[in-house]
């Protein structure tokens, strides 16, 4: 019974993944198509081709990508963002989201140059990795230490939260991976797959069996 159960948990966790991942693309193929059939139907009548949602959705998104890269497009965005930034509580949740999906945008990333970076404090034997997300304290409020000092962000695992710290810049080493890199792997907590978690670390020998005595 153990080892069945053993062998169910793996199966479990092997199909967790993939079915969760295709749950979450036909919910959207779905939604998509039931959409096209509520827009289209009046138009083109019985007349529809299986896949015409996504087709509509994808049209539809580079659309308003084309829009709001328009100035005068942009100008009315502003309008229509006007309700949510001006409602008491729905302003917060907006500005949170709005900002989070601007730092992995196309224009800020030339702009800024987004550093993934290794924040370790002079003497600590322990290191973490962060998003350096500010690189100056202009603009700031008064309070905060003087110095050259960047601002980094720490997410937590199973992006659950993360803490923002500001700290000298000669406390980070920026490290060569990209943002999604390490916000995957930030999600994951920086779990090894089993192929990486079997071989041998860099720099430490390799163990050796030795044979049981007689």
């Amino acid at each position: 019974m153990k080892r069945l159960s053993q062998y169910f948990l793996r199966g479990l966790l092997a199909l967790l993944p993939i079915g969760i991942t295709l749950y979450l693309l036909t919910a959207l193929v779905v939604w998509s198509e039931q959409l096209a059939l509520s827009l289209l139907r009046p138009v083109i009548g019985d007349f529809y081709v299986p896949g015409l949602g996504l087709l509509l959705a994808a049209a539809l998104v580079l659309l308003v990508g084309f829009l709001v890269s328009t100035q005068a497009t942009a100008r009315l965005l502003d309008w229509v963002e006007l309700p949510f930034t001006n409602l008491p509580v729905v302003k917060s949740i907006y500005a949170s989201l709005k900002t989070f999906a601007d730092y992995f945008s196309p224009q800020r990333r030339e702009s800024t140059a987004q550093q993934v970076v290794i924040l370790r404090p002079p003497g600590a034997e322990w290191e973490v990795v962060g998003l350096v997300t500010r690189h100056h304290l202009q603009g700031l409020p008064s309070g905060f230490l003087p110095g050259d000092r960047v601002a980094v962000y720490l997410p937590m695992g199973y992006m659950i939260g993360g803490y923002t710290l500001f700290v000298p810049r000669s406390w980070i080493t920026p490290i060569e991976m990209s943002v999604e890199e390490a916000m995957r792997s930030a999600l994951i907590a920086w779990m090894t797959s089993p192929a990486r978690s079997d071989a041998t670390p860099p720099g430490r020998p390799a163990p050796t069996h030795t044979p049981p005595a007689p």
